[in-house]
């Protein structure tokens, strides 16, 4: 996700925040020159949009880079390790969380786009997005 996100963004800047139980946190930040930082972006998200489309989404919405469209994220900010259990079993357990760059907790919050548009099932059954096309005629009101 950091990676993805130094695309858009300006070398240096942090993507993501860690923060443990113990409350230490560790900044996750871009390292390059971003190739598309020109380019107007919107970003597509709903309720399927977890974890590190979540990091990318709050982090190019911190820096008002991207406009989001769509429904709420999932709400998975956290980060899970295997602790290893006899016979090959395994346990996964919650070790930190992640925030946004601006400190917003995404944890079972999700992310609210700053252009709500829902996507019926009559929509889907009937071949129309008007997610998608909500994106569209963003991205060209940017470019004209």
């Amino acid at each position: 996700s950091v990676e993805f996100a130094n695309l858009f963004l300006e070398q240096g800047k942090t993507v993501v925040v860690e923060v443990d139980k113990e409350g230490a946190k560790k900044e996750y930040k871009t390292d390059k020159a971003p190739i598309l930082k020109d380019y107007p972006t919107v970003v597509l998200a709903n309720g399927g949009s977890a974890s590190a489309a979540e990091i990318v989404t709050g982090a190019l919405r911190d820096y008002k880079r991207a406009e989001i469209v769509g429904e709420k994220t999932f709400g998975k900010g956290s980060v899970q390790a295997l602790e290893p259990l006899l016979k090959g079993a395994a346990l996964k357990v919650t070790i930190a969380k992640w925030l946004t760059p601006l400190g917003t907790e995404i944890n079972k919050v999700g992310i609210t786009p700053d252009i709500v548009v829902a996507l019926s099932d009559a929509d889907q059954n009937a071949g129309r997005d008007p997610q998608l096309d909500k994106a569209k005629s963003e991205i060209i009101s940017k470019i004209k």
